[in-house]
């Protein structure tokens, strides 16, 4: 009787839930309204393992679309000088983010910097950030 309550308390969950397999800017423009939230996770700018192509035209179209859409977009990527220049304008916070991996047990875990950016006023959350 477990598996079934596990599925039920998951299809109430997702209820009015959208999953969709589309390319991102087909997806944002679909969904596109002032109530929209949208959180945007791209690959890190030079970095290997994604196992797809993300050009860097991909993240300026980004950068358009944020200026453009109706809704709220808040994008987490890694902090480059080229993602600033990409994203120039809007407002952006820095976190200091610690990746767990090998080194952590060894108390060398690498501590990386992760640009947090949002197309509205961070002030308008109340202290988010």
């Amino acid at each position: 009787l477990r598996i079934e309550e596990n599925l039920s308390a998951a299809w109430q969950r997702l209820a009015g839930t959208y999953v969709e397999n589309l390319p991102w800017l087909e997806c944002a423009k679909r969904y596109d309204r002032p109530h929209t939230f949208f959180y945007m996770d791209p690959p890190y700018w030079q970095t290997e393992g994604y196992g797809v192509d993300f050009p860097f035209e991909q993240y300026e179209r980004m950068a358009e679309f944020m200026r453009s859409c109706k809704g709220r977009v808040m994008v987490s990527i890694n902090d480059h000088p080229d993602i600033r220049r990409a994203f120039e304008g809007f407002h952006m916070e820095r976190l200091d983010i610690r990746y767990s991996n090998t080194n952590q047990r060894q108390g060398k875990a690498e501590v990386t910097g992760e640009l947090v950016i949002m197309n509205w006023d961070a002030d308008a959350l109340g202290g988010l950030f």
